[in-house]
């Protein structure tokens, strides 16, 4: 994992749920990302990518590492809006900051998706301690590998104070 890096965009969201503030990836540096995109309709985000962002924030201290949701909507729109989500939330108990992409007026996918150059979802995305994006995936990630890559970061250099 030793590329060249630059600093994650920033993400673009209209809303968050579990988060007494929004959220902004500054605030979090000093710390791992683990930032799970996804949509309430997409199978394999309810079935895979959602239960191991679950997973990631159960295991990891909140000291080394944070997980977010994000919620990127590019379709069914009319089915998936902050009600709806806000709803399927509590039904699914996730308890990690979840925020909401923000639209874009001139596209069909929403900003920080379309930024980030996501492909669908889930999309996974693992931002390293000094706020550079490192790794993403598209699809389903095996834990096992999944951990091995947030262990790698968590183990590098914090940022420099200065």
């Amino acid at each position: 994992m030793s590329q060249k890096t630059r600093p994650a965009p920033p993400i673009e969201a209209t809303r968050w749920f579990n988060a007494d503030e929004p959220v902004t990836l500054d605030a979090l540096r000093g710390r791992v990302v683990v930032l799970e995109a996804f949509q309430m309709l997409c199978p394999g985000c309810v079935s895979h990518g959602l239960p191991q962002a679950g997973r990631v924030f159960e295991t990891f201290s909140r000291d080394d590492v944070v997980v977010l949701g994000l919620h990127s909507v590019f379709e069914h729109h009319a089915a998936q809006t902050p009600v709806a989500l806000e709803a399927f939330l509590h039904e699914y108990r996730i308890a990690f900051p979840v925020g909401v992409d923000r639209p874009d007026p001139e596209g069909p996918l929403p900003r920080t998706m379309s930024v980030y150059g996501m492909q669908g979802t889930p999309t996974l995305v693992l931002i390293d301690r000094k706020g550079h994006r490192r790794v993403q995936h598209f699809g389903h990630v095996a834990d096992l590998q999944l951990g091995a890559e947030i262990m790698a970061l968590i183990h590098e250099a914090p940022p420099d104070p200065r």
